[in-house]
């Protein structure tokens, strides 16, 4: 049985809660007060149902509190949320009072609990300094409502709410934990790409200068021989012909140098070019787990399985690390910030090999225009298959999955 390697990818339900984590995270970046109009107004009507459907009388220490009261305490505990993420301080600060009425009252309404929603957001947006006090004021209606009524121990009360107060503080820690690598990785990816133009752009720069500076040496100079040389030849032309004959041969000359040169100087780039092509070794099968290092490190989870021996003329070796290397690369750019990639390499006998690259992106549209607006990273892998009579496929995954799926095939090798 061929050996067979594989890391393993996230589970399908993971995938379907990344997208639709996405999905929510996108929305309420698009219409940030329509969602939190959405969320007050659930809270809002389970508070009044609470209050209306005497759920609240479950949990009283007193029955006798007035109807109009349980309405303005069942308010002031959950309209305010609608400003939880812009002012989460002060919404806590504004919640307070109705709280400790409400200890106070003994109506112990459960609309108290909302107050943990603003100490999430207080440890996602806010210094952590600011839960000391925040616990402060949760705290403070149970000390009320211990000693108003005086039922359980107060271990039991102040223990459990303590305990409510640090999940939600943890939740809220975890959540900023993860939200600020995310962006982190984002810059550096943004930093990376900009560093390589810029890399580049200084490159191509130099090497015009290096060109500009033996283009000047060579034409510069002989152009100002010529000049010369025609000046002085048209003086001696009415006095001397024989003078004037041999400006002319003098220029003839000095042009064939300059052109000479010109071709030399041509003849040193290319072959600059050649020799630094010849002496930089060419990727093969054994840089494929660098390159995927380096593509985790950017963010991007790949899972690999291989299925058989590795046994590749270096050709071959080249054209499959290009295929995954444009593959993997497309999903860093268009695969968005919840993609994930899965290679399977199966490997045949004389030669044949066939590779399958799959991500989970969402840039489906993005990668077929740019296709059909000329983009180099397609053809270029085809033609790098068609050097050895193979087969590539490219395009959006089928339905109801998401994502890009590139195929390659490289038949056996013919007899020589």
């Amino acid at each position: 049985m061929d050996p067979v390697t594989e890391n393993r990818a996230p589970e399908p339900l993971t995938e379907y809660a990344q997208r639709l984590t996405h999905k929510v995270r996108a929305f309420d970046r698009r219409h940030p007060l329509l969602w939190d109009l959405h969320f007050t107004g659930f809270w809002v009507t389970a508070a009044l149902i609470d209050y209306a459907g005497g759920g609240w009388r479950n949990n009283a220490h007193h029955l006798g509190v007035p109807g109009w009261l349980l309405l303005t305490l069942s308010l002031g505990l959950s309209a305010p949320l609608l400003w939880r993420r812009t002012h989460p301080g002060t919404v806590l600060a504004a919640m307070a009072p109705f709280a400790v009425v409400n200890a106070w009252t003994g109506a112990a309404l459960q609309a108290a609990l909302l107050q943990l929603v603003l100490v999430y957001h207080l440890a996602l947006r806010r210094p952590l300094r600011n839960l000391w006090w925040a616990t402060a004021l949760v705290i403070a209606p149970v000390l009320v409502s211990a000693l108003r009524h005086g039922e359980g121990t107060w271990d039991q009360q102040i223990g459990s709410h303590l305990m409510s107060i640090t999940v939600a503080a943890l939740i809220g820690a975890t959540v900023r934990t993860r939200r600020d690598y995310t962006e982190a990785l984002e810059d550096r990816a943004r930093r990376l790409e900009t560093e390589r133009d810029q890399q580049a752009q200084l490159a191509a720069a130099a090497e015009r200068a290096r060109i500009a500076r033996e283009m000047h040496d060579i034409i510069g100079h002989n152009l100002s021989v010529i000049t010369g040389l025609a000046d002085g030849g048209r003086y001696a032309a009415a006095k001397s012909p024989e003078r004037a004959a041999q400006a002319l041969d003098a220029i003839a000359t000095t042009s064939r140098q300059a052109l000479t040169e010109l071709r030399r100087l041509l003849d040193v780039l290319r072959e600059e070019e050649r020799q630094q092509a010849d002496l930089t070794p060419q990727p093969g099968l054994t840089d494929l787990d660098r390159l995927l290092d380096g593509v985790r490190s950017a963010g991007l989870p790949v899972s690999t399985t291989t299925h058989g021996d590795p046994i590749l003329p270096p050709g071959r070796q080249l054209t499959v690390y290009r295929v995954i290397q444009e593959a993997l690369t497309n999903t860093l750019k268009h695969g968005g910030p919840h993609a994930t990639a899965e290679i399977e390499i199966s490997y045949e006998k004389r030669s044949a090999v066939t590779v399958a690259i799959t991500d989970t992106g969402n840039g489906n549209g993005s990668r077929m225009d740019r296709t059909s607006r000329g983009g180099r990273g397609l053809p270029g892998m085809r033609e790098r298959t068609a050097l050895y009579g193979g087969t590539l496929e490219a395009g959006p995954r089928t339905h109801p999955e998401r994502g890009w799926r590139v195929r390659l095939s490289l038949p056996e090798e013919s007899p020589q």
